[in-house]
Order: structure tokens, then C-alpha cells, then sequence
């Protein structure tokens, strides 16, 4: 049995750091684990600007622990009257990495996101003439479409047309929830990854509703049927270079997860490489934990490896209850429960 494991340190593809004092009290979890994440623009105003972006990084750089080795990668909010000259502009300029696609009204601050993938046709071609990779949040929002059937039904009617119509645009389909998404990255042609979250690698649709109405595990996504886990712990753990890691981490205080009409999102970042060194360990794949975190990733986006590691080793470790008090309060991932790996640093 493996009872340690070192890592190239790894990145996370897929954070929601926000702002302000929620800036504040989360920046650090991500920084402690990861060397560099791509951090997503929806803020209010989202991130439509390269100075929006620019500010937004020093931002970020501002919050974190001292001494913190960590580099945020910004991205633009494609909205429906992005302009592609400014898009450009910016990617060259290194304002940002990439842009991300929100389908409005599809998750938390994407009523500004775009209503027609048509309308920013110009802009997708020339991210495709110039290498820039578009990151889709991938869900129609047609409300006559169950919402556990919403990823199916965009990989149908939305990502196969695009990527007909163009081949050399580099996508990442993030936070991918099905079996159905899964055998499309696996099989289509290449230049398209996808990333996928902790938690859907350990809770599915029942998490909802065990014993009553279970806020804290409503994100968007939202969490599948069983079939579907087990496809995502599948690729995740299975070798292929075209999934890897984005935890997708999305804080909420406590009051507004258990509201009325309560938000989408679960804040993972605490234990987050614990809660895969998990799911790796059950399906005896340890050896694969390395690629999925800290090389398929880099080389989907063209960045060199990093080249200093982080250790876990196999020690029982609860994870914290409640962080960020000072703001009410914002509940972990699996909060309060004991995880069988440690991260050492």
C-alpha cells in the first residue's frame, strides 16, 4: 500500500476566487495547493476589459499569504457584443489565457453571459485563427429542458455544430457532468479537453435529498445520476491526456446557500487535492493522480510543467466545519468529515 505520494505541484484549471472580502478569506486555500489556476470573470461587472482583467489579477495578487508561489490566470466574459479586435488585443497583451462562454442565465452571474452562440460568431473565429482556447460552461438554458438532461442536450445541439464549423478552435469543456460528455471528449477529434470537479467525482444527484433539502451540495452543474459518477471517477482515473484537473471551487456564505432561492456552487479548495488523492486511492490508481493534476493541463494550454512538487501522504484529516467566519461563514466540501489523505505541502 502507498502511503505517500509526490506530485509535480499541480494547477487548477477552474476557480471562482471572487472579490473583495471573499477575495480575501478564500485566495489562500487555492494558492496553498496549486501553482497557477484560471480563474473565471464572472464578477459584478463581469471581466469584459484587458484593464478589467489587469486590475482584477493585481487584485488577487493583493490577497494572498505572503510568500504565496501563485499565478492567477485571468479570462474574458464573452459577451453577445464582444468585439474580436479587443478580444485579440488582449490575449496577445497577456491580459488573459482564454474566454469563457456562460450561456445566460446558466449559473451564478451569467445573465450577462451569451444568449446566442452566433452572435459572437466573429469572436470564436478569430480565437481560433490566433490559438486562443474558449472555456464553455456547457448547458443549454432552455427551461423546457430537464436540468439534468441540459449538458446532453448542449453537446448535441450547440458543441458539435461549433466544432464543425470550427475544427481548430481549442475548447475546454469545463466541469463536465455526464457519461454523455465524457464519450465525446474521449472520442472527438482533437483539441478538446475537459476538466473535472472533486465533487462530482464523490457525490451524485442523492446527495440533494439525503434526509432533507441539501443546499450545500447544489452547484451548477448540478450533480448526476450514479452511471454518470462512475464515468467521471472513469476518465478522471482511466490516463486519457484529455481530462484534468478543475475543482471548480465556488464559495457562498451560509446565509445565501440556505435561502429561499439559495446560489449554485461548493466551495472545495480546502482539501481539494485530498478529496482526488481519495478517489484516485479507491479505484488503484495513485500512479495516474500526477498526469490528471499537474501535466495534462499545461500541455492542453501550451505552458511548461512545473517544476517544484507537493507531497501527500496517507494520514486521517477532517477538514475544517466552517471557514471565512468573519463573513457568516462559508461551508467546505465535505466539511467536518475525516479524508484519508493529508496534504503535506
Amino acid at each position: 500500500m502507498t502511503d505517500q505520494i509526490t506530485l509535480r505541484r499541480p494547477d487548477d484549471w477552474h476557480v471562482h476566487l471572487r472579490d473583495g472580502a471573499m477575495l480575501q478569506a478564500v485566495a489562500g486555500y487555492t494558492a496553498r495547493q496549486f501553482a497557477r489556476a484560471i480563474v473565471m470573470p464572472n464578477l459584478t461587472p463581469p471581466i469584459t476589459t484587458a484593464e478589467a482583467a489587469n486590475a482584477y489579477r493585481a487584485r488577487i495578487l493583493a490577497a494572498l499569504p505572503a510568500g504565496a508561489g501563485f499565478e492567477p490566470l485571468m479570462t474574458l466574459y464573452l459577451t453577445d457584443d464582444a468585439d474580436a479586435d479587443a478580444v485579440e488585443a488582449g490575449y496577445q497583451a497577456g491580459a488573459w489565457i482564454a474566454a469563457k462562454l456562460y450561456p445566460a442565465r446558466a449559473t451564478t452571474n451569467s445573465h450577462f453571459g451569451v444568449t446566442d452562440i452566433l452572435k459572437v460568431a466573429r469572436v470564436l473565429e478569430r480565437m481560433a485563427k490566433i490559438g486562443m482556447p474558449l472555456l464553455i460552461h456547457g448547458e443549454v438554458t432552455d427551461p423546457e429542458i430537464d436540468i439534468f438532461d441540459r449538458e446532453a442536450v448542449f453537446i448535441e445541439t450547440v458543441l458539435i455544430p461549433l466544432r464543425a464549423r470550427l475544427p481548430n478552435l481549442k475548447i475546454v469543456f469545463e466541469h463536465v457532468t455526464t457519461a454523455e460528455a465524457v464519450a465525446y471528449v474521449s472520442e472527438a477529434a482533437p483539441g478538446i479537453g475537459a476538466t473535472i470537479t472533486p465533487h462530482h467525482l464523490v457525490i451524485n444527484r442523492n446527495a440533494l435529498f439525503a434526509g432533507g433539502l441539501r443546499p450545500h451540495a447544489y452547484c451548477l452543474p448540478v450533480a448526476k445520476r450514479e452511471r454518470h459518477r462512475q464515468a467521471l471517477r472513469r476518465a478522471a482515473t482511466g490516463g486519457s491526456d484529455r481530462f484534468f484537473l478543475g475543482t471548480d471551487t465556488a464559495p457562498h456564505p451560509v446565509a445565501a446557500k440556505e435561502a429561499d432561492c439559495g446560489c449554485a456552487g461548493i466551495f472545495c479548495a480546502p482539501a481539494a487535492l485530498e478529496v482526488y488523492a481519495g478517489v484516485f486511492d479507491e479505484l488503484g490508481a495513485l500512479d495516474r493522480l500526477e498526469a490528471f493534476a499537474s501535466l495534462n493541463g499545461p500541455r492542453f494550454y501550451g505552458l511548461p510543467v512545473n517544476e517544484a512538487t507537493v507531497t501527500l501522504v496517507r494520514e486521517a484529516t477532517p477538514v475544517e466545519a466552517l471557514a471565512a467566519a468573519e463573513l457568516g461563514g462559508v461551508r467546505p466540501f465535505l466539511g467536518g468529515e475525516t479524508l484519508a489523505w493529508r496534504f503535506v505541502g
